[in-house]
């Protein structure tokens, strides 16, 4: 890679962080503004086999003082083969995409993380390995009903976690490893061509709030940008396009 070509990529990875006052004075009409129907706020499940998600959340032993919560978090990548428990998954589903309300017609979901206009445009997906009472394998959060999908089998796809995190082989020793995908037209149906410098702040919230919800647990998890999009997209049946891998985090116990 020549040195011309990464100046040009650094060049344009900047601009696309700047908000420019162009921008601000754009006559750009989003499809919101042009009245065009708003898609689905979640995606639609792909199975019939549901899995209830249990919310007594009173239950789990917490830490419940924050400055030793924000003291405590941090990137862990080892984790012993101690089992997450259903309830302790069920918390960092809800921690990270759960739905608080519902406004309007079906109009926006606020969730337990912030995103701008409240498209709240990702999907979560598991690989689960470890938890009490889940067959290992491939699972859909749906958040509107606090459930999980099964989907299939890792094995089924042929493809190791290793391989999905382009060789960070110390993920295959996670309980459950998190994978968000972006849907991302529901924001740009209300941004368009301003929607994706906001979107990737807003995975950032949902990736904090994972790390919180496990120093709160006292489990491990490791924000991850290196992944494979392709061998992603393959395990979830993604089309690469409409929709498409934006973060992952594996999760562990740390004792």
């Amino acid at each position: 890679m020549d040195e011309k070509y990464i100046k040009k990529m650094i060049t344009i990875g900047r601009d696309f962080m700047k908000f420019s006052e162009e921008q601000e004075n754009s006559d750009f009409e989003s499809d919101q503004q042009l009245k065009k129907p708003q898609p689905p706020l979640t995606k639609a499940p792909m199975t019939d086999s549901r899995i209830d998600l249990p919310k007594n959340f009173e239950d789990l032993e917490i830490i419940n003082d924050f400055t030793r919560i924000l003291t405590e978090r941090k990137s862990s990548r080892v984790y012993t083969q101690t089992p997450v428990t259903l309830l302790q998954l069920s918390y960092l589903l809800w921690a990270t995409q759960g739905v608080k309300e519902i406004r309007g017609q079906n109009y926006a979901t606020i969730r337990t993380v912030p995103s701008g206009g409240a498209r709240h445009p990702f999907e979560t997906y598991l690989v689960i390995q470890n938890v009490e009472g889940l067959e290992n394998g491939c699972y859909h959060y749906l958040p509107m009903e606090h459930q999980l999908e099964y989907l299939h089998s890792f094995e089924e796809k042929n493809i190791s976690i290793t391989t999905t995190l382009v060789g960070q082989s110390w993920a295959e020793k996670a309980a459950v490893v998190f994978y968000w995908s972006i849907v991302p037209y529901r924001c740009e149906w209300r941004y368009g061509i301003f929607a994706h410098r906001p979107a990737l702040m807003d995975i950032g919230h949902v990736g904090e709030n994972l790390y919180l919800a496990c120093a709160a647990l006292e489990l491990g998890t490791c924000g991850v940008a290196a992944y494979d999009g392709d061998s992603c997209a393959k395990v979830f049946g993604l089309d690469n396009k409409e929709e498409f891998m934006v973060y992952t985090s594996p999760v562990g116990c740390l004792k």
